[in-house]
């Protein structure tokens, strides 16, 4: 059903990356939590990283949106979807405003999102290296797509007062709003490592005194009361909010009768990359969505009936990971009795023979290892067979991104052959009831995934 949302709502842009967007972001999300509001946050694009530090700065579920992994049509229903119930809606941008799919114009890009919410544009501009071009900077990018509203700026990384008054100045001559003026604070600092930050849930007390950090140095460098009226702006949105019940009923594959299977859900510090809406969908699809934690658990979760493993980082916890000989040995027996796994990049690698030297879960006859290169991007691949996630011939968007390589890189039985960018190529494994990939896929854009999933999954009770 179409609903007017009216929701106030603000997306958080920069020139380019490292400019100050997550800062910032999560910084104005922890602070209107502090004003008692109900704040849901989102993040442009694949990263699964920041949304852990907005989840944390909320205490709502992170939420993506991109155009790319699920399609403009569901940009809006899943915005509306997850802004449910909230006073304020605040988006985190990806790279710089324009920046997007390479060579697709401005698909998965911030203003993409941001014209597709209706949503006004606070700019995030680095001011460390410049004073009166300042403008001509901010002019560039509020003049060059004349459908996205730059509402105001937030200057970051400002030097002192004198440098501050030649900013603001510059920018009151070019007629733009100043909305905040923030000074490096190391405290609001957050380390990074090979694939970006560090993740939430392998730093939580050093976390939460930096988002406590944030929203401090948004607080007393930002018109809040300026920055709200700002979000109030936003004109209503007419969407229908996505609905995994709904999803799953349009995909044909309705929840099997019979009692509810434990779908095993991995996490912990070494698995931390996942979508809520995935956990969405197999609870709707039937299924008893049961976390656990391979660090720390010896055993799976009682009556698991399927598994899944989503991305992370594997390598700097294989001793740990290796460590669990009885967790791996009940991975690889519920493969072994034909239980569907599905394995995204980390879980790829866990279910490999070894990692780094490491014996992994032995489920796949492959070798992983770490390498100095960088695997980033968005792919387009096709269902080389049959599976537990998608029949043969089915057409999806993906993200791979990881610095390990993989030896076989593919099985006998491919999972997807990667049809663009580059020349085609079969990548990741299907095997038994397994489905074990580099590549993230979003499972809103392809909820019989779970249907199939749930589907396949051994029941309590029933033999395997």
């Amino acid at each position: 059903m179409v609903s007017t949302l009216r929701i106030p709502r603000l997306v958080v842009a920069a020139p380019s990356s490292g400019s100050g967007k997550t800062t910032v972001a999560t910084g104005l999300m922890a602070a209107f939590t502090g004003r008692g509001l109900t704040v849901s946050p989102h993040k442009a694009g694949p990263d699964y990283i920041d949304p852990g530090y907005h989840a944390l700065a909320t205490g709502r579920p992170g939420r993506n949106l991109d155009a790319c992994l699920c399609g403009t049509g569901l940009l809006g229903p899943l915005f509306a979807h997850g802004a449910a119930g909230a006073d304020l809606a605040v988006v985190e941008g990806v790279m710089g405003l324009y920046d997007g799919a390479a060579g697709q114009g401005d698909l998965a890009s911030t203003a993409q999102l941001a014209k597709a919410l209706r949503a006004p544009v606070v700019l995030v501009v680095d001011g460390s290296s410049q004073s009166r071009s300042v403008a001509a900077l901010v002019h560039g990018f509020a003049s060059w797509d004349p459908e996205v509203r730059i509402g105001g700026v937030i200057l970051n990384k400002v030097g002192s007062d004198r440098h501050e008054e030649l900013l603001r100045d510059a920018l009151d001559e070019a007629g733009v709003d100043v909305l905040g003026v923030l000074r490096r604070t190391p405290q609001a600092a957050t380390p990074s490592r090979h694939l970006g930050l560090v993740p939430v849930a392998e730093r939580e007390p050093d976390a939460v005194a930096a988002v406590a950090a944030m929203a401090e140095q948004i607080r007393a460098g930002c018109d809040l009361d300026a920055l709200w009226a700002l979000a109030r702006s936003a004109p209503p949105l007419t969407e229908a909010p996505w609905d995994p019940a709904g999803a799953l009923a349009g995909a044909g594959t309705p929840p099997p009768a019979g009692p509810r299977p434990v779908v095993a859900v991995a996490g912990g510090a070494a698995f931390t990359f996942s979508y809520a809406e995935h956990a969405e969908l197999l609870t709707a699809a039937g299924a008893e969505v049961v976390p656990f934690d391979p660090l720390r658990d010896e055993r799976l979760p009682e009556s698991t009936g399927a598994l899944v493993i989503g991305g992370g980082f594997p390598e700097v916890y294989a001793p740990e990971l290796s460590a669990n000989a009885a967790l791996r040995a009940e991975v690889a027996a519920l493969a072994a009795a034909g239980a569907p796994v599905a394995a995204e990049c980390a879980g790829l690698l866990y279910l490999a023979r070894e990692l780094d030297g490491a014996p992994m879960c032995g489920v796949l006859d492959a070798a992983a290892r770490m390498t100095e290169r960088l695997t980033l991007g968005y792919r387009d691949a096709v269902a080389v067979g049959d599976s537990v996630l998608a029949p043969a011939g089915t057409r999806v968007s993906g993200h791979e991104f990881h610095r390990t390589s993989l030896e076989p890189g593919a099985g006998a039985d491919p999972a997807w052959g990667v049809v663009r960018p580059g020349p085609p190529r079969t990548e990741g494994f299907v095997q038994g009831g397994v489905h074990a990939s580099y590549l993230h896929v979003h499972w809103a854009a392809l909820p019989s995934a779970a249907a199939r999933l749930v589907a396949r999954a051994v029941r309590p009770g029933a033999a395997r």
